[in-house]
């Protein structure tokens, strides 16, 4: 599963940002896929994007109600959502793809993240998309009824990494120009950047605002984590597998899961499966052979 996953990432991160010529010569792709949105967070402005972000794209039509991109792209993501759930996290979404490389550097690692102060840190992505995605561009209309993308402006630590660097590295003319501001988004991905050292998917955790979206979905969503409590024998095996800390037999549907598969993959069981539907019931655990049983 991890082999499988891991491939699947490598594609979709090199698949949305296959515009080479982009990082050489310092310019954006502005053809028609940008009217496309891609599932996970992967910044319009990066020299290599050959399609939008979703968390952009909806803080645009927050901002103004003459969008071209309105209901598409609320439709859009939706879709996603009800599709996949936090799937897009664990399979889809080249940021998250960037937080696991970084957390394989060696550094120190938080070895305890179920403590109050984590808990409550997991709320920030929630007041990141109410704040930041939806009541800042709300509040921040322009006169010409485009109001400002905060969370793109302010936070986003994919578009300084995978857009704002790459652009000045090749555009002189910009990188003369860069101030305060791209100071400011530079310093968010340096802490960014110092949480994924050393703790799994921080951002994930604690500021994605695509995330917290998507994980109000986990629930309902199609692609679902199944958990058959008669096959479970209660080892834990699938919570010490969990590198986002949460135990599938006790919330199966946690919106902090990313449906990574590595719980599935770590019970000897059966008693967890994921997929789009259910294939039957999982096999019958025979606790004293330590074998699976029709």
């Amino acid at each position: 599963m991890a082999e499988r996953r891991r491939i699947v990432q490598w594609l979709v991160l090199l698949g949305s940002n296959a515009n080479v010529s982009g990082f050489l010569n310092g310019r954006i792709y502005r053809g028609s896929l940008k009217s496309v949105c891609v599932p996970g967070l992967n910044c319009y402005s990066c020299p290599g994007a050959l399609a939008s972000c979703p968390i952009g794209s909806l803080q645009a039509l927050i901002s103004s109600y003459q969008y071209r991109f309105s209901f598409y792209v609320t439709g859009l993501m939706l879709g996603f959502a009800i599709l996949f759930g936090r799937f897009v996290c664990g399979f889809l979404c080249p940021f998250g793809l960037i937080q696991e490389l970084i957390y394989k550097i060696p550094f120190y690692k938080v070895k305890n993240t179920k403590t109050r102060l984590w808990r409550a840190a997991g709320y920030g992505k929630y007041v990141t998309l109410a704040v930041f995605v939806i009541g800042l561009p709300l509040l921040a209309r322009g006169e010409m009824g485009i109001g400002s993308p905060a969370f793109c402006k302010y936070i986003c630590p994919a578009g300084t990494l995978t857009a704002g660097l790459p652009l000045l590295a090749a555009n002189g003319p910009m990188r003369e120009s860069a101030g305060a501001l791209f100071a400011l988004k530079a310093s968010v991905a340096a802490a960014v950047i110092l949480g994924c050292l050393s703790v799994f998917r921080f951002f994930c955790r604690t500021l994605c605002p695509l995330g917290a979206f998507y994980g109000f979905f986990n629930r309902i969503s199609i692609y679902q984590l199944r958990f058959d409590e008669n096959n479970c024998v209660h080892c834990g095996a699938c919570a010490n597998a969990c590198k986002m800390d949460v135990d599938p037999s006790r919330a199966l549907h946690s919106p902090d899961c990313v449906r990574c598969g590595d719980c599935v993959a770590s019970c000897r069981a059966s008693a967890l499966s994921a997929g789009f539907a259910s294939r039957g019931q999982p096999k019958k655990f025979t606790q004293a052979s330590g074998a699976t049983a029709d």
